[in-house]
């Protein structure tokens, strides 16, 4: 009886948290959604501030670049780890080395990825400029 009593008081607690910011959140609209969305474009700034294609693309490539430098990063360190506790192997040190180059190697080729995409979409936006 207590696992019950335990599991409708989880239930109603998940329930009431997923339900509780749609209510409070939704504000009441009088007019039409695209009076409503226009209302929301025009309070941030307007319609001159929608995102181009150039900055969509560069803000793709940003973020891949960072979640590949955070993983190259984090593959640094397990290579460090793995050299530190080789206790001499000699097979453990060329895997760990292999590990740390492989992920330097591997940050190289994200950062001229990034040098790349970021000409070839300026020369493309700006005309060939």
């Amino acid at each position: 009886m207590k696992k019950v009593k335990l599991f409708v008081l989880s239930a109603f607690t998940v329930l009431g948290i997923g339900v509780l910011p749609a209510l409070v959140a939704a504000p009441v609209f009088a007019g039409s959604a695209a009076e409503s969305i226009g209302e929301g474009i025009d309070s941030i700034g307007g319609s001159e501030n929608q995102p181009t294609l150039e900055q969509g693309i560069k803000d793709v490539v940003n973020v891949l670049l960072f979640v590949l430098g955070a993983i190259a990063v984090i593959m640094i360190i397990i290579g460090g780890i793995r050299y530190t506790t080789s206790n001499g192997d000699s097979s453990a040190i060329t895997g760990a080395k292999n590990t740390i180059l492989y992920s330097v190697v591997g940050l190289v080729v994200a950062i001229l990825a990034y040098a790349i995409v970021n000409f070839v979409v300026d020369a493309f936006a700006g005309g060939g400029r």
